[in-house]
């Protein structure tokens, strides 16, 4: 007798009713769906939408808006709140930042119905007579850190349009035309892509723009404001457009600029095009505005720590940071992944070719930062060296190929994990740029250092040379054009690398490039004192909080978890000098470090038998092997 069938009997003889799983269910139906948000349909939208945004309101970090929509006829009209947003790769639109919605026709307030499925749409009933629909509502910015990133505060705002617009369903964002005007405090300074039509007092008119383009040209604006000319006497300008916290914030030495200035040489001498009219780096340098990257057609928003510049010689952390959002100019806004490329804001998207996008764009912001002087040779080594360990240690490899990372900006949104190493989590970039220096080096190889990669950037990026239009491509195109440049099996190359588990990260082309990976006890700039990943397993806090960890590793099998916190080292109150040297005293021992450890309210000492001392991770030259590294990171 089945358990199911002897479950059903006692059932019955129970008096209850049984209904068999192959017949009709008597349980509830579901409710049919609504009709659907119409699809967009590549057609001119009557009309311009006028968009008048004040940011004025500094003190609550407000941002209102006023905007007037036409219409051309009477009746239902669904308006979106944009939600796919194109750089994010996910449904991030900050809806829940908007409030006080109100519209009106024909002088008189019309009702709105949210769409009770896709919560980004709104309907309204166009009443007869009326030529437009105007909208008004606020946008909330976050005001603390726990809320979201800071984008406005009392010196500066960094505005994307997409966060104030609401747009007609049915039509590619390409068909809408949009007037943008922006009301900023007295005395504050505006950078955008978009092309100024007047200004009236502290308003700021632009020219009218396509929707698409309109959300691509965010603006910042603030009071302490500096722009730097990036390519004296270039056809096509580009910017250095900085904000600051303080005037002296925004001052960049001689040797900066010159390495800001190399970087634009460096990238046409690689792609051998440019895809903009001009080119604007929005640049905050603030410990109050959110640090930011996000990549544009003929800008990006970019933000860093106010020390970038007063402490040139050792801001090292972002200088990838410009040279990555750059070459998003050519690599994901002029060429696109087919799949990710939408006709409007609120079609999904699809992220499959991300290791592409982002991953090759990754490669290049190192190569990039190396060749035009943001970082030296040996700091760039030291960073590679520490994306290598890192990679080399995620141990979520074993489950889950890199390809399917590519969905974590639709799966986690960059919400926090608490075992990134096991979970994983959008390793399409640094462990996709693993793959990239992999096939650079594989084609220096294999052609005796008469091909690269570069040839591949300039072949697939370089084409259409100033044409805006994007050129979408595919994983085939990506293998034809590597093929161009190196006949070979390109295709499983890639898809043994994508689909892979392991174990260890694709180090080939560290290999190939003359160096080693190794561990020694001394810190890098990439690897700093506090970082005993490779050591006990986790980053230690100042104050002995446990950050990340990983999987498996030392601390991870003696039970501690990510927020523990260690207040005592072989009985001694816990300082990081203090932890780092017991790791070094156990070091070729048999001596347990001894930990107190607090977890919430509870006590308890642990005893861990590790005994191979700082482990930091570095590259070093490996003379059997031609310095093929070198020669990529070496300037044109």
């Amino acid at each position: 007798m089945s358990h199911l069938f002897r479950a059903a009997c006692l059932l019955s003889l129970a008096g209850l009713s049984v209904i068999p799983l192959a017949g009709q269910s008597a349980g509830p139906q579901p409710t049919p769906m609504p009709p659907a948000v119409p699809a967009p349909q590549d057609r001119p939208y009557p009309g311009t939408i006028q968009l008048a945004v004040d940011a004025t309101d500094t003190d609550h970090r407000i941002v209102s808006v006023h905007e007037s929509i036409p219409v051309a006829a009477a009746g239902p009209m669904i308006l979106l709140y944009p939600q796919w947003i194109p750089g994010e790769h996910s449904p991030s639109g900050t809806l829940t930042a908007m409030a006080g919605l109100v519209m009106h026709a024909n002088g008189a307030r019309i009702a709105w119905t949210r769409d009770p499925v896709d919560v980004f749409a709104f309907h309204v009933d166009v009443p007869a007579g009326a030529k437009t629909v105007d909208a008004d509502f606020e946008w909330l910015t976050p005001i603390i850190p726990s809320v979201g990133a800071i984008s406005m505060t009392a010196e500066m705002i960094d505005l994307p349009w997409n966060t104030v617009v609401l747009y007609p369903a049915g039509y590619y964002s390409r068909q809408i035309a949009v007037a943008p005007a922006l009301r900023v405090r007295s005395g504050w300074h505006v950078a955008t892509a978009l092309e100024p039509a007047s200004t009236a007092g502290d308003t700021t008119s632009f020219k009218p723009v396509t929707l698409n383009t309109l959300v691509d040209s965010p603006v910042y604006a603030g009071q302490f404001f500096k722009r730097y000319d990036l390519d004296p006497g270039g056809g096509a300008p580009v910017w250095l457009d900085v904000f600051g916290d303080t005037a002296d914030e925004i001052e960049a030495p001689p040797e900066a600029l010159a390495a800001h200035r190399a970087l634009v040489q460096q990238a046409y001498k690689l792609y051998g095009s440019h895809h903009y009219a001009h080119y604007d780096f929005l640049f905050s340098v603030s410990d109050r505005l959110g640090g930011n990257g996000l990549e544009h057609h003929q800008s990006s928003e970019d933000g860093t720590s106010s020390d970038y510049f007063t402490d040139w010689a050792h801001s090292l952390a972002d200088r990838d940071l410009l040279p990555h959002e750059y070459t998003h100019s050519w690599n994901g806004k002029f060429r696109r992944p087919a799949d990710l490329w939408t006709p409007n804001f609120d079609v999904p998207m699809r992220d499959s070719l991300l290791w592409v996008y982002e991953g090759q764009t990754q490669y290049w912001g190192y190569v990039l930062a190396a060749r035009s002087g943001l970082l030296t040779k040996a700091q760039t080594l030291d960073a590679i060296a520490g994306v290598a360990a890192e990679y080399d240690h995620r141990i979520g490899r074993a489950w889950r190929q890199l390809e399917d990372t590519t969905n974590d900006p639709i799966i986690a949104n960059r919400r926090p994990l608490s075992w990134t190493t096991w979970q994983r989590s959008e390793d399409y970039y640094s462990e996709g740029q693993l793959i990239w220096l992999d096939a650079d080096t594989l084609i220096r190889e294999r052609t005796n250092g008469a091909k690269s990669l570069d040839d591949f950037a300039r072949a697939f990026f370089g084409i259409n040379d100033g044409s805006f239009v994007t050129v979408t491509y595919t994983f085939d195109d990506v293998v034809r054009t590597l093929n161009g440049v190196l006949p070979y099996d390109w295709s499983t190359f890639l898809k043994t690398r994508l689909e892979s588990h392991g174990p260890g990260a694709p180090l080939d082309g560290v290999a190939r490039g003359g160096y080693k990976l190794v561990y020694t006890d001394a810190p890098t700039w990439a690897a700093t004192p506090n970082n005993l990943s490779y050591s006990l397993g986790a980053m230690v806090t100042g104050d002995g909080t446990i950050g990340r960890m990983i999987w498996d590793a030392p601390l991870f099998a003696a039970g501690l978890a990510p927020g523990n916190k260690i207040v005592a080292v072989n009985g001694a109150v816990f300082s990081t000098d203090a932890l780092r040297a017991a790791i070094t005293a156990a070091k070729g021992t048999t001596t347990a470090i001894e930990l107190t450890v607090q977890t919430g309210e509870r006590m308890r000492v642990i005893r861990l038998d590790y005994h191979d001392g700082l482990r930091y991770p570095h590259l070093v030259r490996d003379d059997a092997t031609p310095a093929r590294l070198d020669q990529i990171l070496l300037a044109k």
